[in-house]
């Protein structure tokens, strides 16, 4: 993690980058607003525990690696790296508008910590393969983080990846799959049925968890087990996660993947997370 801001608590971490993620969905009226408030907690585990980097060195070559593969995530993503202070706060008011770093799908060319450019999904995993074979060749001991959709198991291309990861046993990938049940198609095992999920990734010879991925606390212990880990092997953590979480009436929408929010709505949302703000 970056040496910033110990005394803030990882709850409070998450309870901001959610608050990022309002204003910036505010910008535009609409975004994909309850996956990033769904996946904060995860975020706030992965920068502020987990991953080494450096604000003011993004491309510092030392650095963990975190590999967004779900491009139309990045408003949470970005979210995130104005929390670590890689990108300016100020910056969240210019989000999806022409000339900004921050477009609604990530791309790597436009924005500093973006380490991928996502979008078409599926791609991301296999991306992470080569670059923990490029870093292993390198003799590099930083760790490969990638975050990815359970929509993405929809793809063919994330198995391979998943097969190759294991058939290299490459222990410096951790794969994070945010399981929210929604797609844009509707319910996500309605779509394509991929549980059970863990024993399938067990079988390519991955080392699996599964936990809340609103949990703090088990997010914590499930990440520093997956850096821990002795056998040589890939490691996942599924985080089972709610869509919109936080915010009440964004929960109980029936179809969230994509939200439109009336002006009034924004108010309400970020009144209810600052009511959860750490003094």
């Amino acid at each position: 993690m970056a040496e910033i801001g110990h005394n803030v608590s990882l709850s409070e971490r998450a309870r901001r980058i959610r608050r990022n993620a309002l204003r910036m969905g505010e910008v535009q009226g609409q975004g994909y607003i309850a996956q990033a408030l769904g996946v904060a907690d995860v975020l706030a585990v992965s920068y502020f525990h987990a991953t080494s980097y450096r604000p003011e060195d993004p491309e510092w070559e030392g650095r963990d690696r975190f590999l967004l593969s779900i491009g139309h995530y990045a408003i949470a993503l970005y979210a995130a790296l104005i929390e670590a202070k890689i990108i300016p706060e100020d910056e969240l008011e210019t989000y999806g508008t022409d000339e900004s770093r921050l477009p609604m799908s990530g791309m790597a060319a436009y924005t500093p910590g973006m380490e991928i450019t996502g979008g078409s999904l599926g791609h991301g995993l296999g991306i992470a393969v080569g670059i923990c074979l490029a870093l292993k060749r390198k003799g590099s001991k930083s760790f490969v983080y990638n975050l990815f959709s359970d929509g993405e198991l929809d793809e063919g291309s994330t198995w391979e990846a998943a097969m190759s990861a294991g058939s290299y046993k490459l222990d410096n990938l951790i794969g994070i799959v945010d399981v929210n049940q929604m797609q844009a198609d509707g319910p996500s095992l309605g779509v394509m049925n991929f549980e059970p999920l863990a024993p399938k990734f067990e079988s390519f010879g991955w080392f699996v968890q599964r936990v809340d991925g609103n949990d703090i606390d088990a997010l914590v212990k499930a990440f520093d087990a997956a850096r821990h880990q002795d056998a040589p092997k890939p490691r996942l953590i599924i985080c089972d996660t709610k869509m919109a979480k936080g915010v009440p009436f964004l929960e109980a929408r029936e179809r969230n993947h994509f939200l439109r929010v009336e002006p009034h709505e924004w108010a309400e949302a970020l009144k209810i997370i600052d009511a959860g703000a750490v003094a």
